[in-house]
């Protein structure tokens, strides 16, 4: 039988002595909310401390980035990587001021419907921007949960804990009054045992190592549109220097680009859209 009562505790305990400070935690709106969740996918918080606090000040609302530029989003995202999130908050932004008079929906069911949010994100958003009940995962509270209910299964290999084992254990320990500090203490307590302790999600049914960046695809994407952001505006033999990538596969990412919507072409002349 699971002592929740005591787990709560300790978790509690630890936050009250060792929480994290975020520009995100502090003068919450639901924009803030949006921007710091989808830069944090797959994203450190260590880097994404120093560009939340440029965007805010580039891009202070929903309002001020849909009236960007898709070139002025890519350049201000630059050194985040993953730019496809760029671009959906982009297009999110959009949207928001088109079909919801400006207002974030606080609705998980909603929110899915939004390029670059899927289900956890949602939860995730609701929690903290609205301070809503809502029941999410993500590493760290995977970690947390793991560690702490699963520990027994750590030295059989065949075992994998999925998150549906793990999501009845956040509902029943989930703070009603008060989800948002909750979830930041379950985050921060998640960020201490990956430190002390072999990460707990490597028991995880959904643990995946991140692929290598060096040499990669996802760097010649990355590159191609730092250079255009740099240059405005670059020939295939222009972009071919300057990011020395074998030109078939500089080609094959610039075909890619244009399809998503970063950049587009005008008689062979590339730039960002």
């Amino acid at each position: 039988m699971y002592d929740f009562n005591a787990f709560v505790k300790q978790v509690r305990d630890y936050y009250a002595q060792h929480k994290r400070d975020f520009s995100w935690r502090k003068n919450i709106n639901p924009y803030r909310i949006v921007v710091s969740e989808i830069m944090l996918q797959q994203t450190q918080t260590d880097r994404v401390k120093d560009k939340f606090e440029q965007w805010m000040v580039r891009f202070p609302d929903f309002n001020m980035l849909a009236q960007a530029s898709v070139r002025d989003v890519i350049v201000a995202w630059s050194g985040l990587g993953y730019n496809r999130r760029a671009l959906a908050l982009y297009e999110l932004a959009g949207r928001i001021q088109r079909e919801c008079n400006g207002q974030l929906p606080n609705d998980p069911a909603q929110l899915v419907m939004f390029k670059g949010i899927g289900p956890n994100t949602a939860g995730s958003i609701c929690a903290f921007a609205f301070n809503m009940p809502t029941v999410f995962i993500e590493t760290n509270i995977r970690a947390v949960y793991i560690h702490h209910f699963f520990s027994s299964q750590f030295h059989d290999p065949g075992v994998k804990i999925s998150d549906k084992q793990l999501l009845p254990l956040i509902q029943q320990t989930l703070d009603r009054e008060n989800p948002r500090e909750w979830y930041y203490a379950l985050m921060d307590y998640g960020v201490k045992l990956k430190k002390e302790h072999k990460n707990p999600n490597r028991k995880s049914k959904h643990h995946t190592v991140q692929s290598r960046f060096e040499g990669s695809e996802r760097q010649i994407r990355g590159e191609i549109l730092k250079a255009l952001g740099a240059y405005g505006q670059l020939s295939f033999e222009e972009l071919s220097l300057i990011i020395a990538r074998e030109p078939r596969r500089i080609e094959n990412n610039v075909s890619d680009l244009i399809a998503e919507g970063f950049i587009k072409s005008n008689n062979g002349i590339y730039c960002l859209a």
